[in-house]
């Protein structure tokens, strides 16, 4: 059973995030193979499409897990699973009458006494020109209002998941034919430069903006991608025409203990379990 007692990991924290896209269609295919031999201390999930009791049921009692479905059944859902339990939880983001639900979870952890806050967040897709390009930038919105908070609240948190924007040229393979779609758009990647810097910015990624890391873009360097996401459909897989949609943002003070990132793209097609990939970040706490 999960322990209350804090988390004291022998090894570096191993935090991995993964939009399953449906977590009991991503079991039947094969993540729980993917995740009984990776040695994961906290799991953030994102599109869970499923009950608190199907979470619990296939990831088992080892798991304790917290879960916040979206208002709408089968749609969205986060949720956050670890070895040990979370000493608090919160879901709540924005304005009291914007519907954040299956969205944004928040947990505070214990590790070798220090408090990680780990957030499991899925932002809309968007779509150009249309309302729900709007709802997208409200979310947005409201997570640059939180993101200080949370600095304040800890200076060891991770905001990740499916975040659904390619920040730079670098996260996208094509990236000139998607310049007018739903996550390249220039506003949007306008408020990534206020989380960690413009590209230009000498400062980007190391202080620039509200000063939180992408981890990924930190460790990976000045290189295409790497990418997680790719769609079903045609070669894009086969290609490695993909998205670098999915992050880690650190807080500084995190962001300095990675010790090693990961991208678990799969080893073909036909094993792929979701058409995300994890990212897996081991931190030395």
């Amino acid at each position: 059973m999960p322990s209350s007692t804090p988390v004291t990991p022998a090894q570096p924290l191993r935090i991995a995030s993964i939009n399953v896209n449906g977590v009991r269609a991503a079991y039947r295919k094969g993540m729980g193979d993917w995740l009984a031999g990776r040695d994961v201390d906290i799991l953030a999930i994102q599109e869970v499409r499923a009950s608190t009791d199907d979470l619990e049921g296939l990831l088992g009692p080892d798991w304790s897990i917290v879960h916040d479905a979206a208002t709408a059944k089968g749609r969205a859902g986060v949720a956050i699973a670890s070895r040990s339990t979370a000493t608090i939880h919160r879901v709540q983001l924005g304005a009291d009458e914007f519907d954040s639900a299956g969205r944004w979870l928040e947990a505070d952890y214990e590790v070798n006494g220090t408090i990680v806050t780990v957030v499991s967040t899925y932002v809309h897709s968007g779509e150009a020109d249309t309302p729900k390009q709007v709802e997208k930038y409200t979310f947005l919105d409201a997570m640059l209002s939180r993101l200080p908070e949370l600095a304040a609240h800890s200076d060891r948190v991770v905001v990740l998941g499916d975040l659904n924007v390619g920040h730079r040229k670098f996260d996208i393979k094509n990236w000139k034919g998607n310049v007018k779609r739903a996550g390249f758009l220039p506003e949007e990647r306008a408020y990534f430069d206020r989380i960690v810097g413009a590209e230009e910015d000498p400062a980007y990624n190391a202080g620039a903006g509200l000063g939180w890391v992408d981890v990924g873009r930190k460790w990976a360097g000045e290189v295409d991608g790497p990418y997680t996401w790719w769609s079903w459909r045609g070669q894009a897989f086969d290609n490695d025409t993909g998205w670098r949609i999915d992050y880690q943002l650190a807080t500084p003070a995190l962001a300095a203990s990675v010790t090693n990132y990961a991208v678990d793209r799969a080893a073909a097609y036909d094993q792929r379990w979701s058409d995300h990939t994890p990212v897996v970040v081991d931190y030395a706490i």
